[in-house]
């Protein structure tokens, strides 16, 4: 495993525990994490359509943009409801993968990612 791949795993486990620490720092209830934190791999269901349009769909839901977008947007906003908790979900999701080998796909196939082959 090169280098610039191990700091990637390491970013991600850093990333997906630190999202699951802040969710149980802010004192919501513990099933919703556990229930929804495979939501974001319902984007597979995409892939019937052929790999490109599984890679679009895939990568829209498996990059930090909308997660992080969102959690900002409500702290800055002063609401850390319901769309804080969907953030620290989906970015605890996010961050697993990664550390797991799960990166951004190609419209070559599943298996080819930004991190190499799975």
């Amino acid at each position: 495993m090169s280098m610039p791949s191990v700091l990637l795993r390491a970013e991600g486990l850093v990333v997906g525990v630190g999202a699951a620490a802040l969710y149980i720092h802010g004192d919501f209830a513990l099933w919703p994490l556990f229930a929804f934190l495979l939501a974001p791999d319902l984007s597979f269901v995409a892939y019937a359509a052929g790999p490109r349009a599984g890679a679009v769909a895939y990568n829209a839901v498996h990059t930090y943009v909308l997660p992080v977008a969102l959690a900002a947007g409500c702290l800055l906003t002063g609401d850390p409801g319901l769309p804080v908790q969907i953030a620290l979900i989906w970015g605890a999701h996010i961050g697993i993968d990664r550390f797991l080998g799960y990166g951004l796909k190609y419209p070559t196939a599943f298996k080819d990612t930004h991190l190499g082959r799975v």
